[in-house]
């Protein structure tokens, strides 16, 4: 990783989710900001201010303030416009979901991470790019599980045991479901019957249900992935796995969550892997 100079000025583009969940961390990430280099402060009341923001950025180094979806849209737009690659992003996470934000060595502290700002070291990531020009910084899963209510970091202990017994509950449920019907498949809920390629390899076809799929970034510019098959009664099924530099799934009409996103119903995508793609300022020696 590389330092990056401290000296450029800042563009601070501070997303309105953020201002109306969290102002006080606004306002103490915006201070910490303003006296450590020069401050340009932009506050877009929707998704095309912040694009215009962004586009409108000239020499000044980008800082979102905003939960992962500020993020990643900031990073989407960054590579649609094709300027990710020349283009250094520090994050300050404030919001509910920052899950994202702290998977990828970013502390969720408004002071810690507008600090890292300023102090922190450039680290080149992996990004995962799809065929209609979507981006996953973090992860991909199908079906989408649904997100719990607020960041497991802040929720009470009995809170997030409860979200647990949740998703277990869902699961067991997808177990125990024989294979879905037009009107689940339409919803994109239930058992999914998927073709998995991995760079023109499959590794699990149409006839096989499957109870999930994950995708992530890895390492070395390859993509991690993970199949669960659907178990039966009694039952357990190794996940199979395998890396690989695009991945293909298709099927019937599915449903997909990138990150903080879901998206589709889609009948194929393809996301293959753009190695350094992007580049994220966190903590020295982070």
């Amino acid at each position: 990783m590389a330092t990056y100079p401290t000296s450029d000025p800042l563009l601070v583009i501070i997303d309105p989710a953020a201002r109306r969940t969290d102002g006080e961390s606004v306002r103490i990430a915006k201070d910490v900001l303003s006296a450590g280099a020069a401050t340009k402060v932009c506050l877009p009341e929707g998704p095309e201010e912040f694009a215009r923001a962004l586009a409108r950025r000239g020499s000044r180094r980008p800082v979102v303030v905003g939960d992962d979806r500020a993020l990643l849209r900031a990073v989407t737009l960054l590579h649609r416009r094709r300027e990710l690659a020349g283009c250094v992003l520090s994050v300050v996470p404030v919001g509910g979901a920052l899950a994202l934000a702290r998977s990828l060595g970013v502390p969720t502290g408004p002071v810690a991470s507008a600090r890292a700002v300023l102090d922190g070291s450039v680290r080149r990531l992996d990004l995962l790019v799809d065929d209609s020009d979507g981006v996953v910084l973090g992860a991909l899963r199908i079906p989408p599980l649904v997100p719990p209510p607020a960041d497991p970091a802040v929720l009470g202990a009995g809170a997030h045991r409860d979200w647990l017994r949740t998703c277990q509950s869902l699961v067991r449920t997808l177990v125990a479901r024989p294979p879905r019907t037009a009107a689940e498949a339409q919803a994109g809920t239930g058992p999914a019957r998927l073709r998995v390629e991995v760079d023109g390899v499959t590794l699990v076809d149409l006839d096989e249900p499957v109870e999930a799929v994950s995708v992530v970034p890895g390492v070395r510019g390859v993509a991690e992935v993970e199949v669960r098959p659907l178990s039966g009664p009694g039952a357990e099924l190794s996940p199979l796995l395998a890396e690989g530099r695009a991945v293909t799934v298709s099927g019937a009409h599915y449903r997909y969550r990138a990150d903080a996103v879901v998206s589709g119903p889609v009948r194929t995508r393809t996301w293959t892997v753009r190695e350094g793609a992007w580049g994220l300022v966190v903590p020295a020696g982070g």
